[in-house]
C-alpha cells in the first residue's frame, strides 16, 4: 500500500535482482522466463522518456516505482530494458527531483533538504544498473547515503529526512522508514562499507516474534539523554510499540529486512545469524494457504507485490525450499501467459502479474482495470520469479578501485610476441602510435612433477605456461616502458592447464586473482577506463567459466547475470560501455554461449543462422550468407553447441533431450567439416599449406568435444614441445607465449570442457544412432582410430562419393534455410 503524504516524494522499495546471481543455499527452481515476460510487458507501460505517471496526479513521475521497474528487469536478465528510466535519472539530471525537495520547488534552495529513504533507493539503483554509484546525476549517492544516517539525537543510527542547511531543518519531518533503512544498509554492504549503526537500528525494529514492522514510532519515556526528544519521548522499539498499537507485522517490511540482513552479513557484518534465522521462521510460519504473503495493514491479503518480495528474500536465505515453492506457485497462477491468454481479454498482455490470483482471473473476463496496480504488482511480483538476492543485485557494480590499487589491463594493449586480446575485452581510444608491447617474464619457478627430461609434454607445456605467471598468479604486459596485467592471457591460462590437468597450485592462485572484485571491474567492466557502467560478454564469459571451475558458485552466478543482462531477445550479446566490442565474432558468442549453457535463450538459433552453406561458420556472427567460413570459428561453434551444464550421464548417441533436428543436423555438419587440409599427422594446415599449431588444437579439442579421437593431434603437437616446454613460431626456433598457450588443448588432446571439474560436459558423442547414414559417415569421416592405416583424405576428409552427395545436401538445405490497489514497496 502506498504510505506517506507525500506522493512525489514516495519511493518504492523493490526487491530487485539481477538474473543469476544467486547468493544463497540452492532453493526452489525460478522461472526467468517468466520474469522476462514480465519485464517486457512492463517496458511497453513506459513513456518515451522513460518515465511513469504518478497516479495520484502529481507533477512528477513516479519516481520509486520506476526505480522498482529497473530493479524488476536486472531481476529478469532484462537489464538494457530499464536504460531509459537510467538515462532520465542520471544522465538527464531528474535523480535529485526525487531523493531532494527541488522537484517540488525548484531553484528555492530545496535541493538541500534529503529524503533518506529515496537516498538509499537511488544508491543501490546505481549500482544495479552498473552506472557509477560515486557519481550519480553528479552525486556521490554512497556518500549521500552514509550522511542520511543521523549520528546522535533521537535518530541515531536511522535513515533519515533531514535539511543539510539549519535554516530548512524546521520544514521537515522525518518520515523515513524501514524500507529506506533496509535499502541503505543493501547498497552500503555492497559498497563494502558497512555501517553498523545502520544495521542495529533496522535490528531495532525487528519484534520478539521474528516479523519487523513498517513505520518508527516515538513512545513516552522517563528515560535522559539525548536520545529523547523534548516532551519526553523517544523512538520505540518493536516492542515497546505493541502497547500503542504501533508495531503491526508488515510482511513487505519483513521481507526487505530479510535482504538486507542477508546483504550485511555477506559484506562481513556479524551477529546477524539468529535475527534471519528469526525472520525465516515467521516469514514461513505465516504464508497463506494458498503460497501467498500480504503486506501490512490494510493490505493483510495475500497478494503478488508482497509475494514476490518475500519469495526472493527466503530463496536468498535458503532453507526454506518448500514454501518458496508454493510462493512461486501463487505468483504464476496470477500472471497472464501466451498458453493460457491467447483468447482472453489478457491476450496482449502476456507477462503482466496481477494483485492477486482473483485479479488476474476477472481481467480475462474484463480486461486489466487499475494499470498503475498491475505495474507495482508486477515490478515486486517478477522478484519472486527470478529469485536473485539483494546483496547480489547490487554488487553487480561495486565502487571503482582507488588509482594505483591495481595494475590494470589497457585493453589496446597487444602484445608483439604474446596473445592478441580478445574479442570483448575493452579498448581505450589511444591519441598516438602503438609503441611496443612484449610479454613480462617472471623467473622461472614451476618445473614439471617428472623433471624436464622425462616428464611428458603435457607436464612440460604447463609448467611453461606457470612459468609466465607473474607471481604465479597473472600474466604482465609491457607497454611504452608501463607494465599491466593481461587479465585475457591470465584466464586463457587457467583454461589451458585446466585441460592439461597440470600446476593445479598454478590454476588456484590465478582462478584466485582473476575472480577479485578489481580484477573482475578491470577485466569486464573497463576500470579505470570507462566512465560509467560498461560491461563486454567475452571477458565476463570466460570469469564465469574459471568461477564454475574453481567451484566459487556466488561469484558465477553473478557475473552469469551481468552476462545474461548484455544478451538481448534475439540471443545476441551486446557489450555496453565506450569500449563496447562492435566486432561480433563467432568465436565470442561461443564463450558467452558456453558460459550460459543452463539457458541459452535465443542464443543457439542465433548461431545455427549464421552456419555456412558447406557446414562451418564465419568469423564473424553478422556475415551474410556464406559459402564457405572458417575453421577455428567453426571449431568454437562445434564446442559451444555441444556443451551442456555438467552431469555424470554419458553422451547421448541419438538427439539429445531438448535439441531440435536442426541443431542435430547443423553439429553433424560442422563436426564433419573439421578435417579439411590435414597433413596426415593428425595436423591442419594454415592458409599458406604449413602445419598451423593453434588451428589443430582448436579443431582436435573440438573434435574430441564431439566424441571423436584427438590422439593423433596430441602426439604430432607433443613431438613439436621445445627443451622449456613451449612451442616455436616461425624460423628463429624461440617459442612463444601466444602459440604455446593455444595448443594445450591438442597437447593434452581433450577440451578443457571434458576436463576434471569442468562445469560443462558434452551432450552428444557422434556418430548419432538416428541420424542419416550419411550424416554418420560425414562425421565419422574424421575419425582418427581407423582399423588399418588408411590415406589421410579417408581419415580427415569427407568420404569420396558419400562426402560430395552430403555436401550438395548441407548445400540445398542451408540455402533455404533463416498491479488503485496502490501496494507495493513504496513509501
Amino acid at each position: 500500500m502506498r504510505r506517506g503524504s507525500l506522493a512525489a516524494l514516495s519511493f518504492a522499495v523493490s526487491a530487485g535482482v539481477v538474473a543469476a546471481l544467486l547468493t544463497g543455499t540452492a532453493t526452489a527452481a525460478s522461472d526467468r522466463d517468466a520474469a522476462q515476460a514480465n519485464s517486457r510487458w512492463l517496458a511497453a507501460k513506459l513513456k518515451p522518456d522513460g518515465t511513469l505517471d504518478d497516479p495520484n496526479g502529481g507533477a512528477l513521475p513516479d519516481h520509486g516505482l520506476m526505480l522498482d521497474v529497473v530493479f524488476a528487469m536486472y531481476a529478469a536478465g532484462e537489464g538494457a530494458r530499464a536504460e531509459p528510466i537510467m538515462r532520465f535519472l542520471d544522465d538527464q539530471g531528474h535523480a535529485t527531483d526525487y531523493f531532494t525537495w527541488d522537484g517540488l520547488v525548484p531553484g528555492a534552495g530545496y535541493d538541500a533538504v534529503i529524503v533518506g529513504g529515496a537516498v538509499a533507493k537511488t544508491l543501490v539503483a546505481a549500482q544495479v544498473s552498473g552506472r557509477d554509484p560515486r557519481n550519480f546525476d553528479g552525486h556521490d549517492m554512497v556518500a549521500e547515503t552514509h550522511g542520511a544516517i543521523m549520528r546522535q539525537g533521537p535518530d541515531k543510527g536511522r535513515i533519515s529526512d533531514y535539511s543539510k542547511n539549519p535554516d530548512l531543518a524546521g520544514s521537515v519531518t522525518n518520515n523515513a522508514n524501514m524500507f529506506g533503512q533496509a535499502l541503505g544498509v543493501i547498497g552500503l554492504a555492497a559498497a563494502g562499507e558497512n555501517e553498523r549503526l545502520a544495521i542495529d537500528k533496522l535490528l531495532t525494529q525487528q519484534c520478539s516474534e521474528g516479523y519487523f514492522r513498517i513505520f518508527f514510532s516515538d513512545v513516552k519515556t522517563t528515560e535522559t539523554g539525548d536520545h529523547v526528544r523534548p516532551g519526553g519521548y523517544k523512538v520505540a522499539t518493536c516492542d515497546e510499540g505493541k502497547a500503542t498499537d504501533q508495531s503491526a507485522p508488515d510482511g513487505d517490511a519483513t521481507g526487505l529486512s530479510l535482504s538486507a540482513l542477508l546483504a550485511a552479513r555477506k559484506a562481513g557484518a556479524t551477529g546477524l545469524d539468529a535475527p534471519i534465522a528469526k525472520t525465516v521462521s515467521w516469514l514461513t510460519a505465516h504464508q497463506s494457504a494458498d503460497g501467498g504473503w500480504g503486506g501490512g495493514v490494510g493490505t493483510e491479503a495475500p497478494n503478488t507485490n508482497s509475494t514476490g518480495l518475500i519469495v526472493q528474500a527466503l530463496a536468498d536465505a535458503g532453507g526454506a525450499e518448500a514454501a518458496v515453492d508454493r510462493g512461486m506457485r501463487f505468483l504464476k497462477s496470477a500472471q497472464a501467459t501466451a498458453a493460457a491468454d491467447s483468447g482472453t481479454r489478457l491476450a496482449n498482455d502476456v507477462g503482466a502479474i496481477a494483485y492477486s490470483p482473483a485479479a488476474y482471473r476477472a481481467a480475462r473476463t474484463g480486461g486489466i482495470s487499475g494499470l498503475d496496480t498491475w505495474i507495482r504488482a508486477g515490478a515486486q511480483g517478477s522478484l519472486g520469479l527470478a529469485q536473485t538476492g539483494f546483496y547480489a543485485l547490487a554488487k553487480r557494480a561495486g565502487p571503482p578501485p582507488n588509482p594505483g590499487t591495481v595494475i590494470v589491463t589497457p585493453p589496446a594493449a597487444k602484445p608483439a610476441t604474446g596473445p592478441a586480446p580478445k574479442a570483448g575485452a575493452a579498448k581505450p581510444k589511444r591519441t598516438g602510435p602503438r609503441g611496443t608491447t612484449v610479454l613480462r617474464n617472471p623467473p622461472v619457478t614451476a618445473v614439471p612433477p617428472a623433471g624436464t627430461g622425462t616428464a611428458t609434454p603435457s607436464a612440460r607445456l604447463g609448467a611453461y605456461l606457470a612459468n609466465r605467471l607473474v607471481g604465479g598468479d597473472h600474466v604482465e604486459v609491457i607497454e611504452d616502458g608501463k607494465t599491466y596485467v593481461d587479465h585475457d592471457a591470465t584466464a586463457e591460462v587457467v583454461l589451458a592447464l585446466r585441460a592439461l590437468d597440470e600446476q593445479p597450485d598454478t590454476v588456484a592462485r590465478a582462478s584466485k586473482f582473476l575472480l577479485t572484485p578489481e580484477a573482475v571491474r578491470a577485466y569486464a567492466h573497463g576500470a579505470p577506463y570507462e566512465q560509467g557502467g560498461a560491461s563486454y560478454a567475452g571477458p565476463l564469459a570466460k570469469l564465469v567459466l574459471v568461477a564454475e571451475f574453481a567451484k566459487a558458485s556466488d561469484v558465477a552466478a553473478q557475473l552469469r547475470a551481468d552476462l545474461v543482462a548484455l544478451r538481448g531477445p534475439d540471443g545476441r550479446f551486446t557489450d555496453t560501455g565506450s569500449f563496447a566490442d562492435a566486432d561480433e565474432t563467432v568465436e565470442r558468442h561461443a564463450w558467452a554461449l558456453l558460459a550460459t549453457a543452463a539457458d541459452p535463450g535465443a542464443a543457439v538459433e542465433l548461431l545455427l543462422a549464421a552456419q555456412c552453406a558447406d557446414g562451418t561458420f564465419p568469423k564473424h556472427l553478422d556475415t551474410p550468407e556464406c559459402g564457405s567460413g572458417d575453421l577455428g570459428a567453426t571449431a568454437a561453434a562445434v564446442t559451444a553447441l555441444a556443451a551442456r551444464p555438467f552431469t555424470d550421464a554419458a553422451p547421448a548417441t541419438k538427439r539429445p533431450d531438448g535439441w531440435s533436428e536442426r541443431r542435430v543436423s547443423a553439429f553433424t555438419a560442422a563436426v564433419g567439416t573439421l578435417g579439411v587440409r590435414p597433413t596426415g599427422e593428425g595436423m591442419v594446415t594454415g592458409e599458406a599449406g604449413e602445419p598451423d599449431v593453434a588451428l589443430s588444437a582448436a579443431v582436435a579439442a573440438a573434435r574430441q568435444v564431439a566424441g571423436l579421437d584427438a590422439s593423433r593431434t596430441a602426439r604430432a603437437l607433443g613431438g613439436l614441445v621445445q627443451a622449456d616446454g613451449g612451442f616455436a613460431k616461425g624460423s628463429d626456433g624461440s617459442t612463444d607465449f601466444s602459440t604455446s598457450l593455444a595448443a594445450a588443448q591438442g597437447v593434452a588432446g581433450r577440451s578443457w570442457l571434458t576436463a576434471a571439474d569442468s562445469p560443462l560436459s558434452p551432450a552428444l558423442r557422434l556418430p548419432l544412432s538416428e541420424v542419416a547414414t550419411a550424416d554418420a559417415a560425414h562425421a565419422m569421416s574424421g575419425s582418427q582410430t581407423p582399423a588399418a592405416a588408411p590415406p589421410s583424405w579417408l581419415t580427415w576428409g569427407l568420404a569420396g562419393l558419400a562426402g560430395a552427395l552430403l555436401l550438395a545436401v548441407i548445400t540445398l538445405v542451408f540455402l533455404l534455410r533463416r498491479f488503485t490497489n496502490t501496494k507495493g514497496v513504496s513509501s
